[in-house]
């Protein structure tokens, strides 16, 4: 079955910019999505279309069809007690914070007692980034799946 919308898709991946190994899946267990509802960046989702189980490929997504451009005044100061991650925090630690959109990574620029100062970029923002994939598995998502706009864990629904 070629991958196509409405379908779940489960992959190992490596991920790199240049030959900085940035993560992988390897020796984990894959992770699912539901495809053509925007669950990974815009250019995997694009190179996936159309390929099957046990397809293996590389890609090199570029940062538009990533996490974007890096805007060196998206700087904010926020609370320490709003950082999630960590106890203590330094320079370059990355962290998590909720905001109306939802949880998003911030980096840590400088970390006072009571304040930090975040850049607000995405830590991937402004690279292009390399993924070697292997297609474990594909299927047809259930209806909850496609009502709720992403894929649900073994067992079933998990929010």
């Amino acid at each position: 079955m070629s991958i196509a919308d409405n379908q779940v898709v489960t992959f190992h991946y490596t991920l790199r910019h240049g030959d900085e190994l940035i993560e992988t899946s390897a020796g984990k267990d894959p992770i699912s999505y539901l495809h053509g509802h925007s669950n990974v960046i815009p250019g995997l989702e694009k190179a996936m279309e159309g390929k099957e189980a046990g397809a293996e490929f590389e890609v090199t997504v570029p940062m538009a069809e990533a996490y974007g451009e890096r805007h060196e005044d998206r700087q904010q100061q926020v609370p320490v007690k709003h950082l999630q991650g960590a106890k203590r925090w330094k320079p370059g630690m990355v962290a998590m914070v909720q905001t109306d959109q939802g949880a998003r990574q911030v980096t840590i620029i400088k970390a006072g007692l009571k304040h930090a100062t975040v850049d607000l970029n995405h830590p991937l923002s402004g690279k292009d980034l390399t993924f070697n994939v292997e297609i474990v598995d594909t299927r047809e998502a259930t209806d909850d799946e496609i009502a709720h706009g992403h894929a649900h864990g073994l067992g079933g629904h998990q929010h």
